[in-house]
């Protein structure tokens, strides 16, 4: 479903250049949840964005290539990247003030969603969300952090996306909306589609996950499964990477 070879991902600030990754290979089956945890500053975001063409051509440079199926996504025109985005690759930002305009009420984001207006209660009402006439004339400041990522995930979901990324799924929220997150998250997969997780919270990891790599020094381990990584007689370097991450726990 999406095979990813990435040599080297390059930041080039005031006309220096600084390597973020490298060597990143692996690839994404249906029906699967995958997590990659990783520490604060290991490069996450910057992975996940550079998997859906969003990193900024002018201060990064990637040498590589990513397929979804058998198209390359850094050779994609501008047209298809955004279909690709806006139907079969859905992302969920970490900062999710970057999702929504503070100026726009929310009734903006229900209107280009394409929801059909029978189907909006029933998928309100799933995501524990308040009915829609309040939640459409609020403003995204006006929510809280969990109602965010809740209002985040359903819009991702409604469109039946093959594969959903999230970034720190469970940042800032209390464990009822994490055990929600999850709930749909195993539901989605379920239906047929596939999750790819980046986050440094190893409870969620641990709960949720098929497959789980880790992010360090600008490399990807190999996917293994869940129950072998966190097995007492798991290999290195997976034993010193959870070592180490434990200790910031």
């Amino acid at each position: 479903m999406l095979k990813v070879d990435i040599k080297k991902i390059i930041l080039n600030t005031n006309g220096v250049n600084r390597d973020l990754l490298r060597n990143i290979v692996f690839t994404l089956s249906e029906n699967n949840i995958y997590t990659i945890l990783g520490k604060n500053g290991s490069g996450k975001s910057t992975l996940i964005k550079s998997l859906t063409g969003l990193l900024n051509k002018n201060l990064y440079k990637v040498d590589g290539k990513v397929f979804w199926f058998d198209e390359n996504i850094f050779e994609m025109e501008t047209a298809r990247l955004l279909d690709l985005r806006k139907r079969e690759i859905k992302y969920v930002l970490q900062d999710l003030t970057n999702n929504y305009d503070p100026l726009k009420k929310l009734k903006y984001y229900f209107d280009i969603s394409g929801f059909d207006e029978k189907a909006i209660p029933i998928y309100l009402q799933s995501f524990l969300l308040p009915d829609y006439q309040t939640i459409s004339n609020l403003h995204s400041y006006e929510i809280s952090g969990g109602m965010a990522q809740r209002l985040s995930l359903m819009f991702a979901m409604f469109s039946n996306p093959k594969l959903l990324i999230l970034d720190e799924p469970t940042s800032a929220i209390d464990y009822a909306n994490i055990n929600l997150i999850k709930l749909k998250l195993m539901n989605f997969k379920k239906t047929g589609g596939s999750v790819l997780i980046v986050t440094q919270d190893i409870n969620f990891a641990k709960e949720i996950s098929d497959q789980i790599a880790f992010l360090q020094d600008g490399e990807v381990s190999e996917f293994i499964n869940s129950s072998s990584f966190f097995s007492d007689s798991i290999q290195k370097p997976y034993s010193v990477f959870l070592q180490s991450f434990n200790e910031l726990q």
